[in-house]
């Protein structure tokens, strides 16, 4: 079953699996609004058989789900706080609404984006109908 409409038969089946996430891990989840896609936060939550932390968590995490609109402010400042808590080799996904969506980024913001705050954009992929996930890692450094 599936909360979302289109010609694909589950757009979100198998997405949390299809982004890395695994039971026991610590996801945050920052810029949850009235617009992200309950279903697939519930998929994330099952895959990861626990409810998602918010930025009051205190503690490290293994990823962040970053939801991000074009009118949501500064980018970079965003993700280099998403960095805050994320345990050293862990993933933030950025979340923004798919081109021609009200609210899209563009993915030009993306690419500038994220190497100011430090990171490497890897790999994007369809998540839902409305949304699309942007893979992002700090690059691997010599500690």
């Amino acid at each position: 079953m599936s909360s979302t409409t289109g010609g694909d038969s589950a757009p979100t089946a198998g997405a949390a699996v299809r982004l890395g996430f695994t039971p026991g891990m610590v996801i945050q989840e920052l810029g949850w609004d009235e617009d992200t896609d309950d279903g697939l936060r519930l998929e994330i939550e099952d895959a990861i058989d626990a409810d998602m932390v918010d930025g009051d968590h205190g503690n490290v995490v293994d990823a962040v789900l970053l939801w991000w609109r074009d009118d949501d402010g500064d980018l970079v400042d965003a993700l280099v706080d998403a960095l805050t808590d994320l345990v050293g080799g862990g993933v933030i996904w950025l979340f923004t609404p798919k081109v021609g969506r009200p609210n899209a980024v563009d993915a030009a913001d993306i690419s500038e984006a994220a190497p100011i705050a430090g990171l490497s954009q890897t790999t994007t992929a369809s998540v839902s109908s409305e949304w699309a996930a942007t893979r992002l890692v700090a690059p691997k450094s010599a500690h």
